[in-house]
């Protein structure tokens, strides 16, 4: 039989809140972020984004959102002033606007140590400030994080969730994929947790704590993943 890797996945994520989608290496995530993109044509149902459907109007979509991935990187040869002003042509800003919104970016960030100075010669909370600066650079109402965390330090994690916070407050819509499961609890308004391709629970962390009977996000998966301790009825052995 063929195999479903997103299986009738459905949500909403307003402006101004941060939608965590977590789930164990395979349950869908990164497919199901693909396919909001437009980078993957999915076998039914339909994507909307800011108004635009993902199936007719691919172009208007992406240029609704912004994508931090752990797998994004920077050219090393050039600035970060001169990396977000190569990413500003490709997004078709008015050069008038440019210079205006690098330097809203530089005070969000906190960039202007670093501005000029070549990509490679960076830290790695340096590098991320500029990925994320990177992502923003057009002003997109949605936000998608595919695991930006990954392989980051305390500091460079500390960064990743500084900003998702700065994110909420702009008023953009987030979508976080993340395996960080105890600081999704943190940052996310709300969780959709997933498993073989399905959205078994979605919700506040304390509706989904009400609805499974576990206290944490970590004993929930283990449920989900049937691994899960059996639930102690008080009763005495």
């Amino acid at each position: 039989a063929p195999f479903r890797a997103v299986d009738h996945v459905s949500f909403c994520v307003q402006p101004g809140e941060v939608y965590g989608l977590l789930g164990p290496n395979g349950a869908g995530k990164t497919t199901t972020l693909r396919m909001i993109l437009g980078l993957l044509r999915p076998t039914s149902g339909e994507a909307w984004v800011g108004g635009a459907r993902v199936s007719q109007d691919s172009d208007a979509v992406k240029r609704h959102i912004g994508l931090v991935s752990a797998s994004s990187g920077l050219y090393q040869w050039l600035s970060p002033r001169e990396t977000l002003g190569y990413f500003a042509d490709l997004y078709d800003l008015p050069r008038e606007r440019v210079e205006q919104r690098i330097a809203e970016l530089v005070d969000l960030l906190d960039l202007n140590s670093f501005l000029d100075r070549r990509c490679s010669t960076l830290s790695t909370g340096q590098r991320q400030r500029v990925v994320l600066a990177r992502a923003l650079m057009h002003d997109p109402p949605v936000m998608l994080l595919d695991e930006p965390t990954a392989g980051l330090d305390i500091v460079g994690t500390h960064v990743i969730f500084e900003f998702v916070a700065r994110l909420r407050s702009l008023g953009k819509s987030v979508v976080l994929c993340t395996h960080r499961l105890d600081e999704a609890t943190q940052v996310c308004d709300r969780l959709g947790l997933m498993h073989l391709g399905r959205l078994r629970y979605e919700g506040r962390f304390t509706e989904l704590q009400q609805e499974t009977g576990r206290s944490s996000l970590y004993d929930m998966f283990l449920e989900l993943l049937g691994r899960a301790p059996q639930l102690s009825t008080g009763a005495p052995a």
